[in-house]
């Protein structure tokens, strides 16, 4: 199995913090928040190699992060992926930005894979969310919010007695449930391909929940509910409030 980190977004929202600084690499609680992803994906049985893909603008920041992460941590392969694009006017997309590791790392297509977004924080360790996906073509890791007004900001989804989605919307106005699906997915590698197939038919290249709204109708895709604190950090405000609460995490 490998993983994928996804972290070549621009976060304008957060402008001027990220003007000279990638999200993920912005410190959370006094670590980058790509450092709480990997910390928790490290635990992961028969883990491989994490990949990480970025733009052009940060690459170099990472590769420097990334070494100074290996001499910590030996025993987790890093390699950084340069996109190619140079500004929020001709990013890929997160989907986009999977096909193309895809494509160039071939090996990836013949194992499994876990694909995170580097600024997804989780208080707790990936190893139940990887457990209990192995047996499965594709899951998605979600979340109870709890509130349906909070949720219009999320995706909803609803889900059977077996934990297949059976509804998956993005930013709905009428959500059906306070369940959403978060940016921690597995993919067997019977499902890899079909990344290249939603890309030829034209869909929307970014928002890697969209593939899963296209996969659901295709393929069974299972769920795992996430246990613990999950911070999806968007704004400054979250970033604030991620600060406080994972102050109590730090070991």
């Amino acid at each position: 199995m490998n993983a994928l980190i996804l972290a070549a977004g621009y976060a304008t929202r957060l402008y001027p913090l990220t003007l000279d600084k990638a999200k993920p690499l912005l410190e959370v609680a006094g670590k980058p928040m790509i450092e709480w992803v990997l910390d928790n994906l490290a635990l992961v049985p028969d883990l491989e190699t994490v990949y990480v893909v970025t733009n052009n603008k940060f690459a170099k920041d990472f590769q420097l992060w990334a070494d100074g992460y290996r001499q910590r941590r030996s025993e987790l392969a890093l390699k950084i992926i340069a996109d190619g694009s140079n500004d929020d006017s001709d990013k890929l997309g997160a989907i986009g930005d999977i096909n193309l590791v895809l494509m160039r790392e071939e090996e990836l297509a013949r194992s499994d894979l876990i694909i995170v977004a580097g600024d997804n924080l989780f208080s707790e360790p990936l190893v139940d969310f990887a457990n209990s996906a192995k047996a499965s073509e594709a899951t998605l890791a979600t979340y109870d919010v709890g509130d349906l007004e909070a949720i219009k900001k999320y995706s909803s989804i609803t889900i059977d007695a077996a934990g297949i989605i059976t509804h998956f919307e993005e930013k709905p106005a009428e959500p059906k449930s306070t369940l959403t699906g978060i940016a921690l997915y597995y993919f067997s590698r019977e499902v890899i391909p079909l990344f290249r197939t939603y890309l030829a038919a034209g869909n929307n290249p970014d928002q890697p929940g969209r593939f899963i709204q296209w996969l659901y109708t295709r393929k069974p895709v299972k769920t795992h509910e996430i246990g613990g604190t999950w911070f999806d950090i968007g704004s400054k405000e979250t970033l604030e409030e991620a600060n406080e609460i994972f102050a109590k995490f730090v070991k």
